[in-house]
């Protein structure tokens, strides 16, 4: 390895890889070292859900994602045997509708294929013993495969490598929160021979007391067992075995006689959890993203979504910096985001009582109440919503301005006589400046205003259909960040000007 790269990324799991594609597509000299061997991935995470899948648009490779899993439509919750309701999953307004089941495992290889596309490399059984960071840049010492100890220098270094993070520790960085007491969850791949029909679309849930057992079907056919219970033996080490899974199957769904047959290659586990937020993102040259940065409970499969909305986040911040083109403030945007955006989904997730294994009262709420609630049309948006992330937002942000922070909508436009989803005109490779068709706006000043700046800035005239103006706000002026978030709603050229320079670098 040469002794100096423009970023080096200590771990090689979705939220490094997909870290390291964004920052490789704006032409970053990057490094993912890995102490682990290529052969060692696991299946664990089992769903992208839909803003997760943007992301992986932006990254190049979403389409070879939902070719590899299975599109998620529908899931139906039972209560205590009692069919209590089902509901659609899908969304509007995105290009990806559907929640995405595919496993970590392949989520891995196909963010490893597209890093080697963009001409990125991961340093297998390659060791971080040790980081430290300048005001110029940072080292990290390396452990080779061979044994060999070595010293690369770097501008920044980024902790990917999860709950043990040697990033966070060495730089003496809090890793705040405590253990998720009496929770645990249990996991099986197989195929089931059972009273319940299977849907390749379609999932299950199962609440009885003191267990939630979800059952999700996998791209390589049977399911994905997973069940939340409570945890009465610590103790007890190990994946779960055969009979314990169909013990917790058999009285969860009130199926008795109920059949499993681990898949082929085999795969279980039992975790316990933690709830963490590292106090800081950013110490210096050095940042944390994934679950270096934060970790909780799966509820919700939305661990490897965070890692990878972050890496997203963080990639365009990052090049911008190294490129010159936004001063190094723009990071500690990051970290406010990232922090506020873990804490948030903590909490969501605490609250979702599909997956947190029930008590009586919960139980009995849902057997009155569930289905009025599952057949309200207006409960399942809400719960739509919160579990695809597309309401996620960075309205605290001090990159947002003007009200501003939120997902980008995407309707349909006309453009240049052409019909467009509005996300088509967007780019991760630059911002964009939607102006209003026949705003009273100085065209040449707006040029100069776009075009004095480092960082690239398309100005598109985007015109809606009839009756969709409040998907969007009613500013002349929306300015989007790469990552299709809105940073400023203005109807004044000026504030526009200012925003650009407290944000972007003038051309040299």
């Amino acid at each position: 390895m040469r002794d100096f790269r423009d970023v080096v990324v200590i771990g090689a799991g979705p939220t490094g890889l997909a870290l390291a594609i964004g920052l490789r597509q704006y032409g970053v000299d990057v490094t993912v070292v890995e102490k682990e061997t290529r052969g060692k991935r696991e299946a664990r995470a089992g769903v992208v859900w839909q803003r997760a899948l943007e992301v992986l648009g932006d990254l190049g490779c979403a389409e070879e994602m939902v070719g590899e899993g299975v599109s998620l439509r529908r899931v139906e919750v039972f209560a205590e045997g009692r069919r209590v309701g089902g509901m659609g999953v899908g969304c509007g307004g995105t290009a990806f509708p559907y929640p995405l089941s595919i496993e970590q495992d392949a989520v891995e290889r196909l963010l490893g294929e597209r890093l080697a596309a963009v001409g990125g490399e991961v340093r297998w059984s390659t060791e971080a013993l040790a980081v430290r960071t300048r005001d110029e840049g940072a080292e990290v010492d390396l452990r080779h495969p061979d044994g060999r100890v070595s010293t690369v220098r770097c501008a920044w270094v980024v902790g990917c490598e999860g709950a043990h993070s040697v990033v966070r520790k060495q730089l003496g960085i809090a890793f705040e929160g405590e253990r998720r007491p009496d929770l645990q969850c249990v996991q099986l791949n197989a195929e089931a021979d059972w009273k319940h029909p299977y849907h390749r679309d379609r999932s299950y849930f199962f609440l009885e007391r003191g267990a939630s057992l979800g059952v999700s079907p996998r791209p390589g056919g049977g399911y994905r067992f997973f069940c939340f219970t409570t945890d009465p033996d610590p103790a007890l080490d190990g994946p779960p075995g055969l009979e314990e899974m169909r013990e917790l199957v058999a009285r969860a769904a009130h199926d008795p006689g109920v059949r499993l047959v681990p898949t082929d290659p085999p795969w279980a586990n039992r975790a316990r959890f933690q709830d963490r937020v590292a106090a800081s993102l950013r110490s210096g040259r050095a940042l944390l993203a994934g679950d270096s940065a934060h970790l909780w409970a799966p509820i919700g499969g939305h661990g490897l979504n965070t890692g990878l909305r972050g890496a997203h986040n963080l990639a365009w911040k990052l090049a911008a910096v190294l490129r010159g083109r936004a001063p190094q403030e723009l990071l500690d945007t990051y970290d406010t985001e990232q922090r506020l955006t873990a804490h948030k989904v903590m909490r969501e997730m605490r609250h979702n009582v599909l997956e947190l294994p029930p008590t009586a009262l919960t139980l009995r709420g849902m057997r009155l109440a569930g289905p009025r609630l599952m057949g309200s049309e207006r409960f399942a948006e809400r719960i739509r919503t919160m579990l695809s992330d597309l309401a996620m937002h960075h309205r605290e942000s001090a990159l947002s301005e003007g009200g501003a922070g939120d997902r980008l909508a995407d309707p349909p436009v006309m453009v240049a006589g052409r019909r467009r989803r509005l996300h088509e005109l967007l780019s991760y490779g630059r911002w964009t400046l939607l102006a209003a068709p026949g705003a009273p706006l100085d065209e040449d000043r707006l040029r100069a205003v776009t075009e004095r700046h480092a960082t690239p800035v398309a100005v598109v005239r985007p015109r809606l259909d009839p009756g969709m103006e409040r998907r969007l706000p009613s500013a002349a002026l929306v300015l989007v960040r790469p990552d299709r978030h809105i940073a400023l709603s203005t109807d004044r050229l000026e504030e526009l000007e200012a925003y650009m320079r407290r944000w972007f670098v003038l051309n040299s």
